[in-house]
């Protein structure tokens, strides 16, 4: 392992600070050669780069192209884009392809227009997306609409980068007008198409495929990957918060590596803290992954397919690219962006700005008789279905529980884990969508968030209908937050922006969202590794199997709503 240098002594072997030059062993990915080098920087270019050898020099640090995630909704850090930026750079990312799908859904295009103006802030290259699908379906109540006439202005804008992830992908395969419509401004202009189709493999793939979707970060096994790769798609690796599929795919870096690309998808605050693209690449080189597939997956393919203006660590190229220890860690020392130092040491050198609030938030407290749901019998015992959450995953299954009933309604089986989930408008007053869930493990209270993919009405999940109450009525009282209740204790990180991020320091809301994710272990039992994240997704309707929007509970596999009570059957819990 190299021995950390700081700052100055990088500078003293490259001349002065003045003179913009610096030296490292520059990891030349496409050549697959690593050799000590002098960096010349002119403005926010790389001028020149000269060999001091042919070898490495183990008294300097490694210089690779910047990282980037190739698909991620900055909305799921809680954070706006130039906190994001101010975390995400000190750890060598320099770029992002990013899909502003989640404040669409609450504040159309106001909401991209706040996430333009906040990205313009800071040095971090932002490549924004029009969102395709706003509302996701019409079977939930979102807060605004988009439809194909605003995105062919959108995509019309330069500050606008691709068309972002196709989720209505029976819209494509049967034909819909509006989807194709939007589908054909994105092919007019050049500009690429993301996709999102779970599980899709097949005819229907390629002709998903075929319609011109460019890339899917939506396979949780090897074979689905390589079936759409087959069909022409790239495949995103996506290692998020929720989701988490890098383990099943990651001997595609090394099978198919100019087809490939790293992303996060959705990243909770309190992780971002700890890591980003570059987490995954250190996991990739530990699990004996080819060192120059896994850069060219994490730093290059991104940029050749999205034609990023983000530089590749050549001269003549904007001079963005990052300093680590060694190629093993990662540990990066320093980003530069566009010739700049942006962080160094762990801390980002660019400023906080102040955050403009922006908001839909128009529904009433709640009682807690509003969550009782009675069975359509007199019988003291109804079978109904039962949403099956999975840890570190974002499809679900479906059960079936016997569960009593009494005066009060339907009752939660804690000892089988069977809790009640709702899900409340948040845009306007109306009685909530209730539901049963298995998987989060809550023994007390209960949960809630008003980050609900992709329209973002209030969900809850807990074991009486007070606790639910408690922490619904906390969102509402906030306009939006994340909430775990136990009796009269509450732990809450506020949401103004939207419902869904924060207006505060990005460290200071990674804190907040530690405090409330651990009562939510510690003091309510969950037993998953991410709670709030994995509630966030139990409302997305276009990801099977059993899903619950504020209209009703949805099969995801049929598309169409199912009935929360049903004849016993074989897969009773």
């Amino acid at each position: 392992m190299v021995a950390s240098l700081s700052h100055q002594n990088i500078l003293s072997r490259g001349i002065t600070a003045s003179s913009r030059v610096l030296s490292a062993n520059v990891v030349d990915i496409l050549s697959r050669k690593i050799r000590a080098c002098e960096i010349r920087i002119a403005d926010s270019t790389i001028e020149s780069i000269t060999p001091l050898g042919e070898s490495i020099d183990e008294a300097l640090p490694f210089a690779i192209p910047g990282f980037i995630d190739a698909h991620i909704h900055v909305e799921s850090s809680m954070l706006t884009p130039s906190e994001f930026a101010r975390m995400a750079c000190v750890h060598g990312t320099v770029a992002t392809v990013s899909d502003p799908h989640e404040i669409a859904n609450v504040l159309g295009i106001e909401g991209i227009e706040f996430m333009l103006e906040s990205a313009a802030t800071v040095p971090l290259k932002f490549c924004f997306g029009a969102p395709s699908c706003v509302p996701a379906t019409a079977f939930e109540t979102s807060g605004a609409s988009i439809d194909a006439s605003a995105i062919a202005e959108l995509l019309a804008r330069s500050d606008i980068g691709y068309l972002a992830e196709m989720m209505n992908y029976p819209g494509v395969l049967f034909g819909d007008a509006d989807v194709l419509a939007k589908i054909a401004s994105a092919r007019k202009l050049g500009k690429r198409i993301d996709g999102h189709a779970p599980g899709l493999v097949g005819d229907h793939a390629k002709e998903y495929a075929e319609a011109g979707i460019s890339t899917d970060h939506e396979c949780t096994s090897f074979e689905e990957a390589i079936h759409k790769l087959e069909c022409g798609m790239k495949i995103l690796i996506r290692e998020g918060s929720a989701a988490k599929n890098y383990e099943a795919l990651k001997s595609l870096i090394d099978f198919h590596p100019e087809d490939v690309m790293l992303c996060s998808d959705d990243k909770h605050p309190d992780e971002l803290a700890d890591g980003h693209i570059n987490a995954i690449v250190k996991r990739a080189i530990n699990d004996g992954l080819d060192l120059f597939n896994v850069l060219r997956v994490a730093c290059l393919n991104p940029i050749d397919h999205y034609s990023l203006p983000v530089g590749k660590l050549r001269a003549g190229d904007p001079a963005d690219f990052v300093l680590v220890n060694d190629l093993v860690e990662f540990e990066v020392r320093q980003t530069f962006i566009d010739g700049k130092c942006v962080a160094e040491t762990g801390e980002a050198n660019f400023a906080s700005v102040n955050k403009r609030v922006v908001n839909r938030f128009q529904c009433d407290a709640k009682q807690a008789a509003d969550f009782r749901v009675h069975a359509q019998s007199a019988q003291p015992r109804s079978t109904v279905r039962v949403i099956e959450a999975f840890d570190g995953k974002l499809i679900t299954g479906e059960q079936r529980a016997e569960l009593s009933s009494d005066d009060q309604g339907l009752r939660c089986d804690l000892g089988r884990d069977v809790l009640k989930f709702v899900v409340v408008n948040r845009y306007r007053n109306q009685l909530p969508a209730i539901a049963f869930i298995h998987g989060f493990g809550l023994k007390r209270g209960a949960i809630a968030s008003s980050v609900g993919h992709d329209s973002h009405n209030i969900l809850a999940v807990g074991v009486d209908d007070e606790s639910i109450c408690t922490a619904v009525n906390e969102v509402i009282a906030h306009r939006g937050g994340i909430v775990a209740v136990d009796g009269e204790v509450a732990e809450v990180l506020p949401l103004p922006i939207a419902g869904i991020m924060s207006d505060q320091d990005g460290y200071e809301v990674a804190d907040q969202y530690r405090h409330v994710d651990d009562f939510a272990k510690r003091m309510l039992g969950s037993t998953l590794s991410a709670p709030f994240m994995t509630l966030s997704f139990m409302a997305l309707l276009v990801i099977p199997k059993l899903k619950l929007s504020d209209l009703g509970l949805f099969d995801g596999e049929r598309f169409q709503f199912v009935a929360l009570e049903c004849p016993p059957g074989e897969d009773d819990i």
